[in-house]
């Protein structure tokens, strides 16, 4: 009991800390409203450069950790997971198998695209699997899965893990300037934000600004990319079966936030949800993506991207880069 009660007690200054970071985006979009009529900075991006602001310009006590922790990673989770209260199967199913088919393509030519180019850059052979499979499927997750697999070293982790989370932050901020430029649909960003942002919570954050419909089809189309993790991993442990290599766990495979997804998604298309619901729980996953994003924010020190080195940061962006094309490719062939 007094471990749980120490447990809770240590979240708290970083959930608050997350709060007023949060709070003071909301004041942000209200106050640019005011003055402007409209925001052009929306309180879920204003809570990302807040977070990411004061992570890098002030050392933050150790104490705020655990509270920033919980705040980017279970708040975010619950919010992905209340999100499938307001998504049909449908959506996805209308654009036919061979968007689903066309996804897991993406995914192995981007992993092969990836590392490949880290290896004509001189990277490591497992450095280069690493950031291959972080970029093609859903960045540190993805990495942490893979890590113990192909048994790699822990500098290299935490290399390809600190780039990965800078450029999270900078895919999801300016993503949604790619609408104008591409001419894209709100249909066809959302793909292209399902097939290219790392993580699921991300493709919230970079499709939330443009429309519901964005929101929708891109999480569901990065569900998909994120459930090729599995069959990804499965083939790295044939292929190193004799090394000694651990065996991933479940819940790495699958994440509890996943299904807890799939089976709201399941129950909305099945009616088993009450209309009453549907707003409430829409308006709980936005002020969790908020607040996380805030989380996210204060865990990111902008300095990292120096720390990383050139070369994996060479690798990263010209791996995003490889990706992103192949993503429009996919789009303007499948006509979505």
């Amino acid at each position: 009991m007094k471990n749980k009660l120490h447990s809770f007690v240590s979240v708290v200054p970083g959930l608050l800390l997350c709060g007023a970071v949060t709070l003071a985006a909301y004041a942000l979009e209200a106050a640019e409203t005011r003055v402007f009529g409209r925001a052009w900075l929306e309180s879920l991006v204003l809570a990302i450069l807040l977070g990411t602001g004061v992570r890098t310009l002030h050392r933050l006590h150790q104490r705020f950790e655990p509270g920033i922790h919980v705040g980017a990673k279970l708040l975010l989770e619950i919010a992905v997971v209340l999100l499938g209260a307001s998504v049909s199967a449908g959506a996805l199913l209308e654009n036919g198998l061979g968007l689903i088919a066309g996804i897991a393509g993406v995914v192995v030519v981007a992993i092969l695209l990836s590392y490949f180019i880290g290896r004509g850059l001189g990277l490591p052979k497992k450095m280069a699997m690493l950031i291959a499979c972080g970029n093609s499927i859903c960045g540190n997750s993805a990495i942490a899965a893979v890590a113990p697999v192909i048994d790699a070293d822990g500098k290299d982790v935490a290399a390809s893990i600190a780039f990965t989370a800078v450029l999270g932050v900078v895919v999801v901020l300016g993503l949604p300037l790619l609408v104008g430029l591409l001419s894209f649909t709100p249909v066809e960003y959302g793909v292209f934000a399902g097939l290219t942002v790392y993580a699921v919570p991300q493709v919230l954050a970079a499709t939330a600004s443009v429309s519901a419909a964005s929101v929708h089809i891109g999480t569901l189309v990065k569900l998909v990319r994120v459930l090729m993790l599995g069959p990804v991993v499965l083939v790295l442990s044939i292929v190193g079966r004799g090394s000694g290599r651990a065996r991933p766990s479940l819940s790495h495979l699958v994440p509890w936030f996943i299904v807890g997804f799939l089976l709201l998604l399941a129950a909305r298309s099945a009616g088993w949800i009450p209309q009453a619901a549907l707003a409430p729980a829409h308006e709980a996953a936005n002020f969790f993506t908020i607040m996380s994003m805030a989380a996210l924010g204060l865990g990111v020190d902008a300095r990292a991207v120096l720390r990383a080195g050139g070369k994996v940061a060479s690798v990263v962006v010209l791996s995003l880069w490889g990706l992103g094309t192949v993503s429009f490719v996919l789009i303007r062939l499948l006509g979505v």
